[in-house]
């Protein structure tokens, strides 16, 4: 399977802590005690945070049960899409549920309404959508 790159979003933001240092640097200088070092500090304290990156797990089962074996899956981790050995004993995760309890959140079920016509197929099964953040 060919690896593709894919761009991430740059988004940056501050943490809580800066905030909390510049309220603090409010509160000192209302009351005249703010010094250019404790100012300086909460400036450097201002960097940029990178934003968090979402890690995303396509999963296809045969069932609707987190515990069905998996039969296909596709992963973008790091943003890029990962090739997923042929062997699916080599797979990461042999179920929905050893992906949940690796830390995987869902984020989405399959839909059931298309499983309720048996005469027709709809390509690999069940498919649940997991996250990762990190």
């Amino acid at each position: 399977m060919h690896q593709y790159r894919v761009r991430m979003n740059t988004q940056e933001k501050w943490t809580k802590s800066s905030r909390d240092s510049l309220v603090e640097c409010l509160r000192l200088h209302e009351r005249g005690e703010l010094s250019v070092e404790q100012l300086r500090l909460a400036v450097d304290e201002l960097e940029p945070q990178p934003a968090l990156r979402q890690d995303i797990l396509y999963i296809q089962t045969l069932f609707s049960s987190v515990a069905s074996p998996v039969n296909g899956m596709s992963l973008i981790q790091g943003g890029e899409v990962w090739g997923i050995p042929d062997d699916p004993d080599e797979w990461p995760y042999q179920s929905v549920l050893e992906a949940i309890n690796d830390g995987w959140r869902v984020i989405s079920f399959p839909n059931l309404a298309l499983m309720m016509d048996t005469s027709k197929t709809y390509g690999m099964g069940c498919e649940f959508i997991l996250e990762k953040l990190g």
